[in-house]
């Protein structure tokens, strides 16, 4: 949303008294209040203020069959997801339910080239040949009605993990733990998949704890905040809401990362991106990590990035760890063409109708991989809803569709009460209220697009278009500092629905130049004085032309510049107008 056409509303949040929260700094406490913070409990992120996993509705029926497979010795295969979440539940599966007793486990993920996403009917008929007793789902499966009449009419077991919102009926598994389930009394609804499988460990080693099998196994009791790093990747990848559970889960994952305890696989992505552990933040997981890991999904087969996370040492790590960077490099690629292009349909399409309140964009060359980027960056540039399309390579008469959504819109209610209103159109779809995918009939995409603008436009979702940025405020030109950057950083994790604080301001150019061939590095001074700042702002269309700026406003964040053992404090540029030449 950096240089949008169309100028951006600044609204900068209350600057009223903020609630006691206990001896914060005042400017800590105004950036809490405005994320809703009322009370000091309410930053307590310590593992202690996790809720109870069993408060997940399904979790006593799900933890009786996984005490049954470990005493039994029973074959359980996991069925994962091809993204960064999908691929962080499958590994803390595997490793948890080993550490926790289970012998005979293996994964299997759909290749979404050949099968498509979740359980269906043809990855059971794969599944089968490995004989397993027990499937057990992770981030998926909550819509796989077909997928789990076919495991079950074949004797297999099936154990559903997922946080997807589920339809008007649920599959007929075994058993299913889904905080979105309706009435499910787990106080958090934003857990991500990985974070569904892990409460799952959290509540089976309560029941094993229960029975006594530690003991009678002579087992010691497995520390299970040892796969927080995996967890803490996959719910900042997933773009979760960060609630106070999942800033926990965040927390103490980035801290055994930063403390050099993270698993081989983890370290090895972090040394190939060129990254410091110990100085790894959140958003480094959700813009470094999490890509490398999901090109292998979006490009290839998620199988590479799964062995990567689950390997031994990072010797044997490495390789695959550059292996999964090169096909994120291809993926950025292909990703770039495709924006190029998706942003002259874009344009067409406002010409047409600036007030259009959704985008529906379509091209017969693009990856289908791809289109869940290529659709996040048009939504970040318009600040309306995007849904980008590609063949179905197995089957050219239908499109594969992602959806990426902004605050105020639940993409996955609008498909659903699309669906509703017009059977027979939406093939299949699913997710959450920010991301959402689907697939529909090639030739009913003209239908589709007009009946997904008229659902918005009938629930008065096309005001979203208004484009603002909600600003924390002006900072005094004395903490525009190395050590309020570094209090700010301490302050997380940040992420969606917990923003990273942003602060915004007119400053005076002292210099600029173009770097790379998009970015614009500049020097600044505040206005009304205090010492000179550098500030960069990335992917600028058309760079050169703000050489010639002697004054900006801007709305930044705050940044550690780290640059050959050196610290300073650099302005991240969100985004900026000139005020004069």
């Amino acid at each position: 949303m950096l240089h949008h056409p169309l100028k951006q509303a600044i609204i900068r949040a209350s600057t009223g008294p903020a609630p006691s929260l206990g001896s914060l700094p005042p400017l800590l406490s105004r950036i809490y209040a405005h994320r809703g913070i009322g009370a000091p409990s309410e930053l307590d992120l310590s593992l202690g203020q996790l809720p109870d996993p069993r408060l997940l509705s399904g979790m006593a029926a799900m933890t009786e069959i996984l005490v049954e497979a470990i005493l039994n010795d029973h074959r359980v295969l996991v069925i994962g997801d091809y993204d960064a979440d999908g691929a962080t539940a499958t590994a803390v599966a595997l490793l948890g339910l080993r550490a926790l007793g289970l012998r005979q486990i293996d994964y299997l993920v759909p290749n979404r080239f050949e099968y498509g996403y979740g359980l269906t009917p043809e990855i059971v008929s794969l599944a089968k040949n490995r004989s397993p007793d027990l499937l057990l789902t992770v981030d998926n499966g909550i819509s796989s009605h077909d997928g789990v009449a076919a495991a079950r009419n074949a004797g297999i077991k099936v154990l559903i993990t997922d946080h997807h919102l589920p339809g008007e009926t649920l599959p007929a598994a075994d058993a299913i733990v889904n905080p979105n389930l309706e009435g499910d009394p787990f106080p958090s609804k934003a857990l991500s998949g990985v974070g569904v499988l892990f409460y799952v460990l959290l509540g089976l080693r309560q029941t094993l704890r229960a029975k006594g099998y530690f003991e009678a196994a002579g087992r010691d009791e497995p520390q299970l905040g040892q796969l927080l790093d995996f967890v803490a990747l996959g719910t900042v990848a997933d773009v979760v809401g960060l609630d106070q559970t999942n800033r926990i889960l965040i927390r103490q994952g980035l801290r055994r990362i930063q403390c050099d305890q993270a698993h081989p696989g983890i370290r090895a992505l972090i040394a190939v991106a060129g990254k410091k552990a110990s100085e790894l933040s959140a958003q480094d997981l959700g813009f470094t990590l999490g890509p490398r890991l999901n090109a292998a999904g979006r490009l290839d087969d998620m199988a590479l990035g799964i062995e990567c996370l689950i390997a031994s040492s990072e010797e044997a790590a490495r390789p695959m760890a550059e292996a999964l960077s090169t096909l994120n490099q291809e993926r950025r690629v292909i990703e770039q063409h495709m924006r190029d292009e998706a942003f002259q349909q874009m344009d067409r399409l406002t010409l047409i109708d600036e007030d259009q309140p959704v985008l529906c964009l379509f091209q017969e060359s693009w990856h289908q991989g791809v289109v869940g980027i290529v659709a996040s960056r048009i939504k970040d540039r318009t600040h309306r809803p995007v849904i980008a399309f590609a063949v179905n390579e197995l089957n050219p008469s239908e499109l594969k569709g992602s959806a990426r959504s902004v605050p105020g819109v639940h993409i996955r209610d609008v498909l659903a009460d699309v669906a509703t209103r017009h059977p027979g159109l939406i093939s299949r779809y699913g997710g959450h209220a920010m991301a959402a995918g689907l697939s529909l009939p090639h030739a009913e995409l003209p239908r589709f697009t007009a009946a997904v603008i008229e659902e918005m436009r009938r629930r008065g979702d096309d005001q979203v278009t208004a484009i603002a940025l909600h600003s924390d405020g002006a900072l005094p030109p004395d903490q525009i500092s190395l050590s309020t950057a570094e209090l700010l950083f301490e302050a997380g994790p940040w992420g969606q629905g917990f923003a990273e604080p942003l602060f915004d301001g007119d400053f005076e150019v002292l210099d600029q130049r173009i770097v790379g061939e998009r970015h614009l590095k500049l020097t600044l001074r505040p206005e009304g004085g205090g010492a000179a700042v550098d500030a960069i702002a990335f992917n600028v269309e058309n760079p050169g032309a703000w050489l010639r700026s002697r004054m900006l406003k801007l709305a930044y964040r705050l940044d550690i510049n780290r640059f050959r053992g050196r610290k300073s404090v650099q302005l991240r540029i969100e985004y900026m107008e000139s005020l004069g030449a």
